[in-house]
């Protein structure tokens, strides 16, 4: 099934950060109309969704080591607070797809296994490293500013990934969430490249430089292995997209921050 391509109206601007906050949150947002608006036609806005999500965990963790907790306790209330707030959703996108392409011997096998609400050994291995690895680099900020400033870049980069992934690579299954989210043209992906790309200036230009380049490294990999393994992309793969960009940025702020 084709979709038609959307674009971005800068009428629209105030209903899709609206939107991305209702599908990307759990925030008990009040009832709103999108007449129709379309996810793909609002994915730009996805970065937006990250900051709100950053800044709950910057606040979480700047509340916990003000009343004197080690940095690694405040660091994991933090990672539990951003996970409260998506309700985990790129987390499970992340451990079906580790299951998946890890356990499956064919396309449709993988697709199938990506769609069973059970976790396995590799979901599982890729849940607890990404939480290890996540928590490591938050570890290394002694400053509440400074893990302010890393989970805003982080959440709002590993967003503003998601258009170009959608533009770039077909949806894997006929049916399911990224088939009916849309097409997303090359402006949306654009724009929402670039307005994740920005909150990046806070690790400084040296590690801005060093997070994009590693965020286009594993942009590359990543869409090669889905094209390899499934055919293309889907809900999931976003979500495991987004866990491994949050974490490449983290990394970087963790060099440049501290």
């Amino acid at each position: 099934m084709k979709f038609p391509k959307v674009t971005l109206s800068p009428r629209q601007i105030p209903s899709d950060v609206a939107l991305c906050l209702v599908f990307f949150t759990r925030l008990p947002l009040p009832v709103i109309d999108f007449r129709g608006r379309s996810l793909a036609a609002a994915i730009w806005a996805a970065p937006v969704a990250g900051l709100v999500v950053g800044l709950i965990g910057a606040i979480v963790f700047a509340t916990a080591e003000r009343f004197g907790l080690a940095i690694g306790s405040a660091a994991a209330l933090a990672l539990v607070a951003t996970a409260v707030t998506t309700g985990c959703l790129h987390e499970d996108g992340l451990s079906d797809v580790a299951d998946g392409f890890g356990g499956g011997n064919t396309r449709g096998r993988k697709l199938e296994i990506m769609r069973d609400s059970r976790i396995g050994a590799y979901g599982a291995m890729a849940l607890a490293l990404s939480l290890l690895i996540r928590w490591s680099a938050l570890s290394e900020f002694v400053d509440p500013t400074q893990a302010l400033f890393a989970l805003l870049a982080a959440h709002a980069a590993s967003r503003g990934v998601f258009g170009a992934f959608m533009h770039l690579l077909p949806p894997a299954r006929d049916d399911g969430l990224s088939a009916g989210a849309g097409t997303v043209s090359r402006e949306i992906a654009l724009a929402g490249a670039v307005l994740g790309a920005i909150p990046l200036l806070l690790l400084g230009l040296g590690g801005a430089i060093a997070a994009l380049i590693l965020l286009g490294l594993l942009f590359a990999a990543f869409h090669a292995l889905c094209l390899n393994q499934i055919g293309g992309q889907t809900g999931d793969t976003i979500g495991a997209l987004q866990q491994v960009s949050e974490i490449a940025v983290l990394l970087v702020a963790s060099v440049a921050l501290s």
